[in-house]
Order: structure tokens, then sequence, then C-alpha cells
């Protein structure tokens, strides 16, 4: 077995239950033989070699690449084991502080996210067959972060709990309100807002197949003239508005173009408007994207520290109003998208191929388990231009929460009710047949 790659791994694991196969087919085993078991097979020295040097970019590059296989467990109890036994060791080792650096000096070339990149950088992701997104996401194709407020809802209930969540902190206290939605995705955050506030929304998108699906769902439910889709960067988006709302878009934005975000925010942000940001970001300070997740699924992508987000916001002139740190709903979110991955992976592979598949796999479990034990949570931050733009108590936002629930609850009901007839009627020929 590669030197290097044991020393790091007789340093690094603990507790669990962590068998390595090698090269030559040898066993070696690590930990206190607690939990799940979990058995990787190295199928060349290579990839060894290349695991040892640099571990953050080339463990899932080879399990991706077939160089690696899981044997026993799974890609997430293997990664898990790592991660509760990892604390701060990846700072503690000279050669891997080496590399950190080096990419932390590159940080603001990798993230160089002018128009043009940052619209390649979206297509590279976004842009990826729909029925891909089919195979894990909500119905409403919420690609983010849901809000969990009971640990058995389904991932139906917490994505729309946390549109709920997020229109209350928005404030929308009047009809034909004018707002924007900086990366709209599919559009299910602003055909809420349009639907349930009766607010005049510009959702802005540099994905063509988001903006496609986006601009169908509004026109089947009625809202078009209430919804502007565009396919825009949202620098070159004019304002004014009353609210500006952007959920899971922020990490594409890149380190030195925050100033620039956050100025042309307060630009197009009336005076007495209100923007809300939902983000992933790192509770400990700045630091690098993982290797693997910027080369193969965000490239150009960033999670920030709060401090960085803070320092930004402040020189634009924005006022923070509202902070919330959402701390394992991501995981769960993670842990919902990865299952439902996972039962479906034969139509992924028939998508693309086995070397996707893994890929992909790679990519909810290193992010889950981000959540659960390293340093990632959720930020929900709000910003106003004035003091007295929100209530001086932050009862509005529960009061606002429960009314939308009422009427969330009814829509449900009523999508329900148009639902039996037609299953009445199934059964009813089925019965004749």
């Amino acid at each position: 077995m590669n030197r290097i790659l044991k020393y790091y791994v007789d340093t690094l694991i603990q507790t669990g239950d962590f068998t390595i196969i090698d090269a030559d087919g040898v066993r070696h085993n690590w930990g206190d033989h607690t939990g799940t078991p979990v058995a990787i097979r190295f199928n060349s020295r290579k990839a060894e070699r290349a695991v040892a040097l640099n571990p953050s970019l080339k463990f899932g590059e080879i399990f991706m690449n077939g160089e690696a296989d899981v044997l026993e467990g799974s890609v997430y109890d293997v990664l898990a084991v790592i991660f509760r036994n990892a604390g701060n060791y990846a700072t503690s080792r000279r050669w891997m502080r080496a590399i950190e650096k080096m990419r932390h000096v590159a940080r603001r070339i990798v993230q160089y996210n002018t128009p043009t990149r940052a619209r390649s950088n979206v297509k590279h992701h976004y842009d990826l067959s729909g029925a891909l997104y089919d195979l894990f996401l909500d119905e409403d194709r919420q690609y983010s972060c849901a809000y969990f407020e009971r640990p058995d809802a389904t991932l139906e209930e917490a994505q729309l709990a946390k549109k709920r969540h997020i229109a209350a902190k928005l404030h929308v206290d009047r009809e034909d309100m004018r707002v924007l939605d900086i990366g709209c995705g599919w559009g299910g955050m602003g055909l809420y807002l349009a639907r349930n506030l009766g607010a005049d929304v510009v959702g802005v998108t540099l994905s063509d197949e988001q903006l496609a699906i986006a601009r169908q769902r509004a026109a089947e439910a009625g809202l078009a003239e209430r919804t502007d889709f565009r396919l825009q960067d949202y620098r070159r988006t004019e304002g004014p508005f009353d609210r500006i709302v952007s959920v899971g878009m922020f990490e594409h934005v890149g380190v030195g173009f925050y100033d620039a975000f956050f100025a042309h925010c307060a630009e197009i942000l009336k005076e007495d408007g209100v923007m809300l940001l939902h983000t992933i970001g790192r509770y400990d300070p700045p630091g690098n994207t993982n290797s693997f997740i910027q080369k193969y699924i965000f490239p150009g992508g960033y999670i920030p520290s709060l401090s960085e987000v803070m320092a930004a916001a402040e020189r634009s002139g924005l006022i923070i109003s509202d902070v919330e740190i959402l701390r394992t709903h991501y995981a769960e979110t993670l842990k919902h998208w990865r299952e439902r991955f996972l039962s479906r992976r034969d139509e992924a592979k028939a998508l693309y191929d086995e070397r996707f598949c893994r890929m992909w796999e790679f990519y909810l479990a290193a992010s889950e388990t981000a959540f659960r034990w390293q340093n990632l949570v959720v930020f929900q931050l709000q910003f106003v231009k004035r003091l007295d733009a929100l209530p001086i108590v932050r009862g509005y936002m529960g009061a606002e929460e429960e009314r939308l629930r009422t009427l969330d609850q009814r829509a449900c009901r009523a999508v329900a009710g148009r639902k039996e007839p037609a299953a009445a009627e199934l059964a009813g020929r089925e019965a004749a047949e």
C-alpha cells in the first residue's frame, strides 16, 4: 500500500470500521469497529498515489472513473466515516496546507465570473437534461435547501415551507409589488410570489433549460401576465424593484464580484425595499470550495463565510436587518435527493452513463456529509435601505407565514380534489373491464 496513503489513514481514522483493499489485494483495517463497516478497493497503485497526494480532488475522481470501488457500505458511508474523523485534519498536514494555500491564492482567477463565463458555468450544470432533475427533485423543482418544520416532513412539504418562509421575510404587504428573483431556476419561487402574494415578478436565469420550463409553467398556471422570466445576467437587469430575492444563486457569483453584486442590488432596490438572500455559507473563516465539486459540478462556484458577505454588503450601503442560519436543513434535503437518485439510478444511467452516475452519487454524498460533519450551513440574510422599511419586531414574519400556510393548505386540498375524480373515474373503468 502506498506509504503516504497509509500514513494519512493511520492518523485520520480513529473511530468506525474502515477497510482498504490495496492494489495488491491486501486488506488494511482502521477504527474501533463501531458503526457501519465500509471497505474500499483500489484498482491500481496509480490510484493509491493520486489519493495520497491530493485526496480532496482525487478520491472522488478515481471513484468516478472506476479506479476504486466501494465493496462494503456506500460512498455516503465511506465519506461519513472520513468526515466524522476529519475535524481539522486537513489543516494540520503540511502538504495539504500547501495545496489549499495555492488554491486560495488562485481563487479569484478560478471564480472570475464575467457574464460570459458565468453563463458557461451555468450551462455546465443547469442545462443538463431536465429528465435528470425529475429523478430526484420535488415536483416544483426546488434545487436549494428545503426548510424542515418537522423531522418527518416530506421533501415536497419542506420545499413548500422554504418558499413560505422566504416569502414571509420579504414582507410583500400589498399587491402589484415588483419583485426581482435573481437566479430564478425553474420558476418555482417566482410563481409562488405571483400566485400567493399578487406580486409582479421578474425572474432572471442564465440557463436555457430553466428559462423554457419557467415560462411554460407560468403559462400553464395562468400567471404569464404576472411573471417575466428572462435569459439575463443580473448585472444587466434594470430596476427599480420593491423586493429582491435570490435563492441558491449567490454561490455562483465568485468572491471577486461580491461588491458588484451588492452594489447593483442596492442600485435597483427602491428606498423602502427589502432584499432576501438565501445562500450556502461556511461558519468558519474564508476558505476554498471542495476541489472535486469545483472541477466537475459547479465550476466557478464558491461558498462564502459570513464575514465575506457582510463586508461586501456593508460597502454597498445596504443595511442588514435579519440573519438566520439554517444548520442541518440542507443535510436532510440532500439525503432526500441522494435516496431518490439512487432509487432511479438505472434511469440516470440510460440518460448518461455509469461514470456520470458515479460522479453524481459522489457529489450528493459529499455534499450531505459536508453539511452534517464539516463547516457548511445556509444563510438567510435580509437587507433594507432604510431602518423603517420593516416593522420593528419580527412578529410580522410568523404572522405572514401562518397566513401563507393557510393558503398553501387550501391549494393542496384543491389539487387533491381535482385528482380524486380522475382516480375514481379510472377505478370505475377498471371495475367495468
